[in-house]
């Protein structure tokens, strides 16, 4: 089979089995690509969609945004000839040497020197987190504070410190946000949702 005819394929199963979910078109779009990803079902009960989200997340890909990732493994599993159509680049600063040296001196993860690195440019822009609560944990911190305006949070930490948590205090912020409860999320499923936005800009 032909890769879109496994895609293809992949969807229909994924739609017969999830059943009726609740979800509108585009939401599902969304949550169908991280299951589609993850082979996990769960996120139909866990996922968590700000109203406004999908219209600020396919209009800052429309502006030609940047998309800030907090790790190279987001970077690779975007769709970047798509973004680059729109003028869009995709950013990762983990390997920065000024983020490096800042967090070494100031004793912080690289994750959140980088965020601290990107406010300029996450302005209108796309916060992608998929592996470091330290890094969403940030940028809810700098958006209470008015020091960051990102047009759209996805917010997919994976893990057992802080993940859930800071997936939680994400939803209290009032930005526009993809989320999830709970521990599961990951580079992958991060990668999966923005590019659901950027097939549906495409074709919006």
């Amino acid at each position: 089979m032909l890769p879109n005819e496994i895609e293809s394929k992949s969807f229909a199963i994924i739609d017969g089995e999830a059943g009726r979910h609740g979800f509108d078109p585009r939401a599902w779009n969304v949550v169908r690509r991280m299951i589609h990803t993850s082979a996990d079902f769960d996120y139909i009960k866990t996922v968590r969609i700000h109203e406004g989200a999908i219209d600020a997340g396919i209009s800052a890909i429309r502006n030609g945004c940047r998309v800030v990732t907090d790790t190279n493994m987001i970077r690779a599993g975007v769709r970047k000839k798509d973004l680059e159509e729109f003028g869009c680049e995709v950013v990762c600063l983990m390997e920065d040497p000024k983020v490096t040296e800042a967090a070494s001196k100031n004793g912080t993860t690289r994750a959140l020197a980088a965020v601290d690195e990107a406010v300029e440019i996450m302005k209108g822009g796309i916060y992608v987190v998929g592996n470091a609560p330290t890094a969403l944990l940030r940028i809810i911190s700098l958006v209470r504070e008015n020091k960051a305006s990102p047009a759209l949070v996805i917010g997919l930490p994976v893990g057992f410190v802080n993940a859930a948590e800071s997936k939680a205090a994400l939803l209290e912020t009032g930005i526009p946000y993809i989320t999830n409860t709970g521990r599961k999320g990951g580079s992958n499923v991060a990668a999966a949702v923005v590019n659901s936005l950027v097939l549906q800009a495409k074709r919006t």
